[in-house]
């Protein structure tokens, strides 16, 4: 699949589910702007089967390639970030997995139960992105104890394999100046930002900020019944030029680590 087909899919995917993005999308694109995306990120666990370097399948079988490396001690998660080789104007993709090991025996055998369950004619590597919850219904006592230790592996219980979220490049807008003026427009227009560690993390000096909203809130099938928990979210990055001049195009775990809180759950008022 050839990667512009990969984008509109994921897009559609990500965008049909979570309502907030269309919107800030529409209020965006009614301000003059076209929104560029920065960086897509997914969520998985350390497993040989689906971990990081499979997940990344798709895109490094279309010029992708490593380039970073990070680790979140507190959230006992270890990440990686690619870019395209040949078209810097491609979309980062970042890549994350919990490390199972560090959490409870209950964890493990419920990460493991769900795992070993999936069919192995469903486990492509090249659509394994696309391919959501491969263990069937969810039970929500689980998910709500999966939470009690983790909300990424909670997550991911539920929603398994799919975009975790798309994130506005501030740097390509035209009429916005800034993450801070971008975030005050979002929150003039309803929007819930993630506060987690403030309202934007990093600093010019770091040479990236990033912001985001909540997740939205959807219903879900449980084996219980149905029950409304957060999905996905929008981010927003606004990078910085490096001595050469050129943006920088990493990420900072300490910020990160507070973006990954925009799917905690929570209750929408």
């Amino acid at each position: 699949m050839k990667l512009d087909q990969i984008y509109d899919r994921l897009w559609k995917e990500y965008s049909d589910q979570n309502p907030s993005a269309k919107k800030i999308m529409q209020l965006l694109t009614q301000q003059g702007e076209t929104v560029e995306n920065d960086h897509i990120a997914f969520r998985t666990f350390n497993m040989e089967r689906i971990g990081i370097d499979v997940m990344a399948t798709p895109f490094t079988l279309n010029g992708y390639v490593e380039k970073g490396q990070y680790t979140f001690e507190q959230k006992h998660l270890f990440a990686k970030h690619y870019e395209h080789k040949d078209n810097p104007s491609m979309p980062k993709v970042f890549i994350s997995q919990l490390i199972k090991e560090d959490f409870s025996p209950f964890m493990q055998e419920t990460i493991n139960q769900s795992v070993n369950a999936i069919q192995k004619n469903r486990l492509d590597p090249e659509y394994l992105i696309f391919s959501g919850n491969l263990w069937g219904t969810p039970s929500y006592e689980t998910y709500q104890k999966l939470r009690d230790e983790s909300e990424y592996a909670a997550w991911v219980y539920v929603y398994g394999f799919r975009t975790n979220h798309f994130t506005v490049s501030v740097n390509a807008l035209k009429n916005i100046s800034s993450i801070e003026v971008l975030d005050e427009i979002l929150m003039q227009n309803g929007f819930m930002m993630n506060t987690a560690g403030g309202e934007i993390k990093g600093t010019k000096e770091e040479l990236l900020k990033q912001s985001s909203i909540m997740a939205d809130i959807v219903e879900v099938e449980f084996v219980e019944g149905k029950y409304r928990i957060p999905a996905c979210y929008y981010e927003f990055a606004e990078r910085f030029p490096l001595p050469d001049g050129k943006l920088y195009n990493g990420f900072i775990a300490k910020s990160a680590d507070k973006i990954f809180e925009s799917t905690n759950f929570y209750t929408k008022k």
